[in-house]
């Protein structure tokens, strides 16, 4: 076959340099007339009203020249071999002993380099050119040739080798999938909350309609005085504080003598179809604080929220300051929004058209399915969380190996339509909570500049839900003494770092000194090695008080024991 290709090959390079030229004529006639409403799933916008995107003919000429300069070269190279490729998606050898594969994989770099390049040379309003972007990312990783079987070298090679087994096993993987209703990331049968995660022993000790609260039990023989809560998102399970003892938050914070407890959020049903964000800060939060401190008979406690349950967290704090209460001497805010201003790729999503259209469908009652959460957020890096699994589960026949904290990024969780319609709206859409005075929230209007207690602010350098820049913004509203840490990595791995693994960096940056941008901080920032748990295990103990004697058993007065640590709310599938 090789023998053959190259002559044929040669004897075409005139065509084909024809049809690269005519592609790349009709690439842009697409793009001229691009629905700009279809790249995020909503309707389009009505005639007339299409953002306005240019491009410079300038710009234009200098991107068609590179290609059709590129592509001679990639067109020489393969005459004389194969063409090279860098490009984890075909690094296996299979690739490149195939110089078909090789060709298909490399001239699929070459346009998708090309049509990203077109779409940062659109001009136009920054949301449209965001979105055009995003919507050529999607394209351009869906339509790879490694994820279809009859262009995937990779693939065709294991087939053969086991005699097709491989195609049945990959059939039975999709089947699977198919009823389980989402692409398997791990082999989710090796996993069992409460068996081998979610491990770290306590009590529930408190219930609700809307959430448990687990007591954990002590590890040393002393305990700080005030105790510890922690508020997770409810967006998702709590446990991927407590994933395996060696990397489990909760446990370490168990470990440093504090008193912990954590809000464990129910999986809603249609029950709680109705729920409000109010609910959610009333109900929840506000009652966490409550029972926690009526059980440890503590004045003042200390709190942690983690992305959105960082924003639970701030919105109850400053509710309870409108009515003249502070029962939190210190909080920590974890990868988390209170200003909007930046929230990297997910505006995408928002717009008024979009926001009104989640109103009108679930703003009275219904549920936001939480497949439909953890899909957008796979999306969000299709690549790594969705076609990479298609490849190995259904083109090769693998089972993906084991992996606890994609177990937990597949347990995904629902949201009451009303909590999740009042949250687009005054966060992503108009960033009110952040403006003092503009939500109110339980009959209260929300300042967070009233929430002058000491915090510490934490941010992954890497994060594409919570970007830097987000997650800095907290320190220009809340007035009291403030520690800010960056640290490497992503939303989840930048978080879930402990000091034993010895992995990542991070940094802190002088005190007392909060720029108004985050890339200001940061070149005054200086890098430590390893994790930041050990920062702010340090700050957490100088706000905690004196030690006093671990209590022997969970809950006091009426609140009792009801069931052993991760509790029923937390199993329940959405």
């Amino acid at each position: 076959m090789t023998q053959h290709a190259q002559p044929l090959w040669a004897q075409t390079a005139e065509h084909f340099q024809q049809a690269l030229a005519e592609g790349w004529a009709k690439t842009f006639q697409s793009f001229q007339n691009l629905d700009l409403g279809g790249l995020t799933g909503q309707h389009p916008p009505a005639a007339g009203n299409l953002p306005a995107v240019h491009f410079s003919p300038d710009k234009l000429q200098t991107l068609q020249q590179q290609y059709l300069k590129d592509a001679m070269e990639l067109w020489t190279q393969s005459l004389h071999g194969t063409p090279p490729v860098k490009d984890r998606r075909f690094s296996a050898k299979a690739w490149a002993d195939n110089p078909v594969a090789a060709f298909s994989a490399a001239a699929y770099l070459l346009n998708a380099r090309t049509l990203m390049a077109l779409a940062d040379a659109a001009e136009g309003d920054a949301k449209t050119r965001a979105r055009i972007r995003f919507g050529v990312e999607q394209w351009l990783a869906a339509s790879a040739p490694s994820n279809f079987l009859a262009l995937n070298a990779d693939a065709q090679k294991k087939a053969l080798e086991t005699q097709g087994e491989s195609i049945a096993r990959g059939i039975q993987n999709m089947l699977h999938d198919i009823r389980q209703g989402h692409v398997s990331m791990t082999d989710e049968t090796l996993f069992e909350v409460g068996k081998n995660v979610a491990t770290t022993e306590g009590a529930v000790v408190f219930e609700n309609e809307l959430f448990q609260l687990i007591e954990y039990k002590p590890l040393t023989a002393k305990v700080y005085e005030r105790p510890f809560l922690l508020v997770p998102p409810c967006i998702n399970k709590f446990y991927i504080l407590d994933l395996q003892p060696e990397n489990s938050f909760i446990r370490y914070a168990v470990s440093q003598g504090h008193r912990t407890f954590v809000v464990s959020w129910r999986n809603p049903d249609a029950s709680l179809a109705t729920k409000t964000w109010d609910n959610y800060i009333e109900d929840a939060a506000i009652k966490a604080i409550e029972v926690t401190r009526e059980i440890t008979g503590a004045p003042t406690i200390n709190a942690l929220g983690f992305c959105v349950g960082g924003t639970i967290l701030a919105t109850a704090l400053a509710v309870l300051a409108a009515r003249g209460e502070k029962p939190v001497g210190s909080a920590t805010f974890l990868t988390a929004l209170l200003d909007f201003t930046d929230t990297g790729v997910l505006d995408v999503f928002i717009d008024e058209a979009f926001v009104k259209y989640r109103e009108l469908e679930m703003g009275k009652g219904g549920l936001l399915k939480g497949q439909d959460l953890a899909s957008t957020f796979s999306f969000l890096r299709p690549n790594d969380l969705v076609w990479n699994y298609v490849v190995g589960n259904y083109l090769k026949g693998e089972t993906p190996p084991p992996f606890d904290l994609l177990y937990w990024n597949s347990d995904s969780t629902n949201l009451p339509g009303p909590f999740y319609a009042w949250y687009l709206r005054n966060t992503y859409l108009e960033n009110r909570l952040c403006k003092p005075g503009q939500a109110t929230v339980c009959g209260q209007k929300i300042n967070f500049g009233k929430l002058d207690m000491p915090v510490y602010l934490y941010g992954s350098r890497e994060d594409h839900i919570v970007p830097i820049g987000g997650a800095y913004a907290s320190t220009q509203h809340l007035p009291g003494k403030k520690r800010f840490v960056m640290g490497a990595s992503g939303h989840i791995a930048g978080v879930i770092n402990p000091p034993a693994a010895g992995k990542r960096s991070h940094w802190i940056g002088p005190a007392n000194r909060f720029p108004a941008k985050v890339d200001d901080w940061i070149q005054d920032a200086t890098e430590h090695p390893g994790s930041w748990w050990t920062d702010w295990s340090g700050w957490l103990k100088s706000h905690a008080g004196k030690q006093v004697a671990a209590p022997k058993t969970y809950g006091r007065g009426p609140y009792k024991a009801i069931e052993p640590a991760p509790g029923r709310y937390v199993k329940a599938k959405a």
